[in-house]
């Protein structure tokens, strides 16, 4: 489904990604796991059209996304919910699930999604007229990764869904994470809970400064020692 080949990306003169190649199959959850400053987040952001490759490849269900505006991705049914939410926050929550179908013109279809959003998260049902600003940490999670799903994604981009969340609340958006999975839509998950992370999906790449150095069945790296006592304490 998603292909990167040779990637490199730059901020200015530091060289943040330095060749990465990965791929994603269709139904998977796969994992990107490493420590901050890794480069995680920026391959998401590469991917979704937010930052530009200087060299390599992207391509996603055949097509190439290398020079694609991020708004032509979108329409590809490729959504990114980005790291710290990044929800409108001087707006309510139905406006910004609302906003998650901007491109549609399916009125159907968007009341359906909706429904499923708040099927899916009904504290975001319960505060749909609520100004999005005032939501708990948990509750803008759950309302980022809701506007994401309106735009009917065939592939999720999550950077850090746990950020900020208390146990509990983790515990229920990984959840949610394995519900959205098995009703059909692939996942491509950052996160530096590196266990949850590897709970949850099939494949891992382990990223250090740029360059991914392991890769493998998520159950495999759970076990590896070099993995363990890195990024799961010991």
């Amino acid at each position: 489904m998603l292909q990167l080949e040779n990637v490199h990306v730059y901020y200015g003169a530091i060289h943040a990604l330095k060749g990465i190649s990965f791929h994603v199959e269709e139904g998977e959850i796969v994992t990107l796991i490493g420590s901050n400053g890794a480069g995680k987040s920026t391959a998401l952001k590469t991917i979704s059209g937010l930052l530009r490759p200087r060299e390599g490849t992207m391509t996603y269900v055949g097509r190439d996304l290398t020079a694609m505006s991020a708004p032509g991705i979108v329409r590809l049914k490729l959504s990114h919910v980005p790291e710290g939410r990044r929800i409108f926050a001087n707006m309510t929550v139905q406006e910004n699930l609302d906003l998650g179908a901007y491109q549609r013109r399916d009125a159907q279809g968007v009341k359906k999604d909706a429904a499923y959003v708040f099927e899916l998260f009904p504290r975001l049902r319960e505060r749909r007229t609520q100004v999005a600003g005032t939501l708990s940490g948990g509750e803008q999670q759950m309302l980022a990764i809701g506007r994401a799903i309106m735009s009917q994604p065939r592939l999720l981009l999550l950077d850090e869904p746990s950020m900020g969340l208390a146990p509990i609340l983790v515990q229920q958006i990984f959840d949610i994470i394995r519900t959205i999975r098995r009703e059909g839509t692939t996942i491509l998950l950052v996160e530096q809970n590196a266990r949850m992370a590897l709970s949850v999906a099939d494949r891992a790449y382990v990223l250090e400064t740029g360059r991914i150095v392991l890769e493998g069945g998520a159950e495999e790296l759970m076990s590896s020692p070099e993995v363990r006592k890195a990024y799961l304490g010991g």
